[in-house]
């Protein structure tokens, strides 16, 4: 007599993995965004916990869900973007690249692209140091940040911030000389000074899907690739690559790494902090437009 197996639970879980290809599939083809880049858990875990707050329990009717509700297809696309930023994210990055934005103000009009900017903090933490050091002609400053989403740019844009969303501000300003002049404070509300926001602009920008903007002397784009494949992580290095003005720099997040594939196109400036430089620079002058 032959052994009785039950397959019932396999058949169930290879249902359950068909069902969320056919949603990531969907998410992808229809609301444009790739998630073919990200880390199928990290996937999961997001698109599970809008599926718990609308009570729904397995992948089909989620995907029905979407199909018919344009609210919950960008609340899932907030879901799925990162966005977990502050003013100065560790602060001895910031130092150096105080130094750096010093030495490339000092040689004409600096460009510097905050890629993948979230709510516009990374941005305008470049944009302050750069009215806050005696060194650096901020007039010479031009910041831009980018991100995959209107609405987080829309609140980047704002330069609002609520004290629920900025722990420790105090904390977080402590690389300036005179915080109070570049945030206004009106009770719970933190608001970036005009003077800051007139250094920076934002647009959208997909890093997977399309070129960079243009040239820049300093690109920052901290803390994504630790939610991404290996694939889409080469992709991006190549367009942030392509961004890097010949000598100029790039900096990434103090957990990340370059790929191997483009090792040979950076040099460690500061290693620890993750600062690198553009080997193309010992040989070609930059090219300022």
């Amino acid at each position: 007599m032959g052994l009785d197996i039950d397959t019932g639970s396999d058949d169930a879980e290879d249902a359950d993995e068909r069902a969320f290809d056919d949603l990531l599939e969907y998410v992808e083809s229809s609301l444009s965004f790739a998630t073919s880049s990200y880390n199928r858990s990290y996937l999961d875990r997001r698109v599970s916990a809008r599926m718990r707050r609308r009570h729904v329990d397995d992948y089909d009717e989620y995907q029905e869900l979407l199909e018919a509700d344009e609210d919950e297809q960008e609340a899932l696309l907030n879901a799925l973007s990162v966005n977990v930023t502050s003013f100065f994210r560790n602060p001895d990055v910031w130092e150096a690249l105080r130094e750096i934005i010093a030495e490339l103000s000092d040689d004409g009009r600096t460009r510097i692209w905050s890629a993948a900017c979230s709510d516009g903090r990374e941005a305008y933490s470049a944009a302050m140091l750069a009215l806050d050091d005696d060194r650096i002609d901020a007039d010479r400053v031009e910041i831009l940040g980018t991100d995959i989403k209107p609405e987080i740019l829309r609140a980047a844009r704002g330069g609002e911030y609520h004290a629920s969303e900025t722990n420790d501000l105090e904390e977080q300003l402590e690389p300036l000389e005179n915080s109070d002049r570049y945030i206004e404070r009106e009770g719970d509300t933190y608001r970036v000074s005009d003077e800051v926001q007139e250094l920076v602009s934002f647009r959208r920008h997909d890093l997977v899907q399309e070129d960079p903007p243009k040239t820049f002397d300093l690109v920052i784009c901290r803390n994504l690739f630790i939610y991404i494949n290996r694939e889409a992580k080469e992709a991006i290095f190549e367009t942030l690559g392509s961004a890097v003005e010949p000598g100029g720099y790039l900096t990434i997040g103090m957990t990340e790494t370059v790929p191997a594939s483009c090792r040979d196109r950076f040099d460690p400036v500061e290693k620890r902090l993750r600062i690198y430089r553009d080997t193309a620079g010992e040989e070609t002058s930059r090219t300022r437009r």
